[in-house]
């Protein structure tokens, strides 16, 4: 079955990812396909807790890494959408929507390797405000 996502608006998301570091948490493995799940959490362990950039109220959210190019059984989601991300993704943007009820981060593509998942984080980091480096992804095997 086809789907869109709905965009989110980088404004929109919890302060935190644009003070904090940030660990994206998978799991699952890679080799799970063309969908990913996992969670954004702020990591407490890598601030300093005098120093700016601590959240009075650090969290976690879910965020799924999604590929748009998949095709079979079906396609992953519409003709426009998969453009839209295609097209994003050629301006040095990520697409940042909601894909069911769960947050993902649409990428293009068909599967997963750990230089694609750095890539979408370094991305959405961008988006929110935040410095690259303070970013961080645990990959699971298998």
């Amino acid at each position: 079955m086809q789907g869109t996502i709905t965009d989110i608006d980088p404004f929109d998301l919890p302060e935190w990812l644009g003070t904090d570091d940030v660990v994206w948490r998978a799991d699952a493995g890679l080799q799970t396909g063309h969908l990913v799940r996992g969670r954004l959490t702020a990591d407490p362990t890598g601030a300093d807790p005098t120093g700016p950039g601590v959240s009075d109220d650090p969290g976690e959210i879910v965020c799924d890494l999604l590929a748009v190019d998949e095709a079979y059984p079906a396609p992953v989601v519409d003709d426009a959408t998969r453009l839209r991300v295609h097209q994003a993704w050629r301006h040095g943007q990520v697409v940042i929507g909601e894909h069911g009820s769960r947050m993902v981060l649409a990428v293009p593509g068909t599967r997963f390797g750990p230089e694609l998942v750095l890539e979408a984080l370094s991305r959405l980091a961008r988006a929110v405000g935040a410095r690259a480096e303070r970013y961080a992804a645990l990959l699971r095997l298998g």
